[in-house]
């Protein structure tokens, strides 16, 4: 079975889900396609019993996808650019204070409440596992996913103001998240030896300021070149190769695709600039473009996350282990972004409740899943990946489901 037949069969799923998810159960496309497709998994889990031939192919089709390089090194970069694109970006500038603070020292904080707890809950399951294992998960499950985020929020009804803190928060940690867990990665590997502090810098600066840097001229670079023709069609290949060069260029440079995607995102999207480097029509198309690819990569994406079930290790403890650490995490948010809200609380007048809504609407995703299968066996991958796993289908459903409903009632 060659890649593009395996594509052909994730994007049928993606189609035939999404059609019964649109006609019938009517959720958020985010929600609905991963609750389908993790129905279909188990419903061909229950088959097996009487023909495995499903069931194979599957596991086949899941073996034969590295999902960690599929979405942090190609996909994520044009789901980045895509929803950095229509982010308003006067609102991010206005509110770029709680931004900053909650993309860095929030994802920081978070890490290491999130790693020092879930050492100790572990303990009571007489897991052992080292505390720097635990801070990567810590890591791996602290940035919520811009993916998920922008997906749901779109029909809860947030204000505005909060949208852009929530959304903005979502395109930057990520980022920054990925960086951090890669610095502990250094720690706990192993076949690292006499890492000092100073490397540490290096590493997360060079990740995160050149990531930045590099969006920057990539932004400006397709800005000159839009605003000196006037083509929608080869416009719109300029902002794709922006991405797909861009990614490239990161990748080889080792700095943050992530970070660089979003900035350039913004960049070009920036409604002062667009108006001056885009006719009317282009702007049509660009906006249009970039849609259809977000919906086509979203789409996907959840399929397989439900279908990254098929390589979970199914104990017992470790799904008790995910569902306590559920709460744990979600306290941890809410104590990481105390700081960062009261500072800038008077100043920006913030919606009731900010916090509250900012934690319930943080939701994790497929970064967090990528990230814990790039564990190693030593690493306890199997553990974290089925916690990592809990806690993502619990944010997704539950999370995704209600927010608009907390948001409705504190508004009250």
């Amino acid at each position: 079975m060659d890649y593009f037949v395996i594509i052909a069969i994730l994007v049928f799923l993606s189609a035939m889900f999404g059609y019964i998810n649109v006609r019938f159960l009517k959720l958020p496309n985010t929600i609905g396609l991963m609750l389908i497709t993790i129905v279909f998994t188990l419903g061909i889990f229950g088959l097996s019993y009487f023909d495995d031939t499903l069931l194979n192919a599957e596991k086949y089709i899941i073996t034969q996808i590295d999902f960690k390089a599929v979405l942090l090194d190609v996909m994520l970069s044009f789901l980045l650019f895509a929803g950095a694109l229509h982010t308003n970006f006067e609102q991010l500038k206005v509110q770029r204070g709680p931004i900053l603070l909650f993309s860095t020292l929030g994802v920081l904080v978070s890490t290491f409440l999130v790693g020092t707890v879930v050492f100790y809950l572990l303990q009571l399951f007489n897991f052992n596992v080292g505390y720097v294992y635990c801070l990567l998960f810590g890591a791996l499950i602290s940035p919520t996913d811009p993916i998920a985020v922008l997906g749901i929020l779109k029909k809860a009804g947030v204000p505005k103001k909060l949208e852009t803190k929530i959304v903005g928060e979502s395109l930057f940690n990520d980022g920054v998240g990925v960086v951090v867990f890669l610095v502990i990665y250094q720690f706990a590997s192993p076949s690292t030896k006499n890492i000092t502090a100073l490397d540490v810098l290096q590493l997360f600066g060079v990740e995160v300021i050149g990531g930045i840097a590099l969006g920057l001229f990539l932004g400006w670079v397709t800005y000159r070149l839009m605003r000196s023709i006037d083509d929608y069609d080869i416009e719109v290949i300029i902002t794709l190769a922006t991405v797909m060069v861009g990614t490239v260029i990161a990748q080889k440079l080792h700095l943050s695709a992530p970070l660089a995607m979003v900035t350039a995102g913004l960049f070009v999207g920036n409604d002062t600039l667009r108006d001056s480097a885009m006719s009317e029509i282009t702007e049509t198309y660009v906006d249009k473009f970039w849609e259809l690819i977000d919906i086509l990569l979203n789409t996907l994406l959840f399929v397989l996350i439900g279908m990254e079930m098929l390589v979970l290790t199914f104990n017992v403890n470790y799904i008790l282990a995910g569902i306590l650490a559920i709460p744990i995490i979600l306290i941890c948010r809410y104590i990481s972004l105390i700081l960062p809200i009261k500072i800038f609380e008077k100043k920006l007048d913030f919606v009731p409740k900010t916090n509250l809504i900012m934690t319930w609407g943080g939701l994790r995703g497929g970064i967090s899943i990528a990230l814990a299968l790039g564990l190693t066996d030593e690493m306890n991958r199997d553990l974290f990946l089925v916690i990592t796993y809990v806690v993502v289908v619990f944010s997704i459903v539950a999370q995704g489901l209600t927010v608009g409903r907390l948001v409705k009632k504190v508004a009250e």
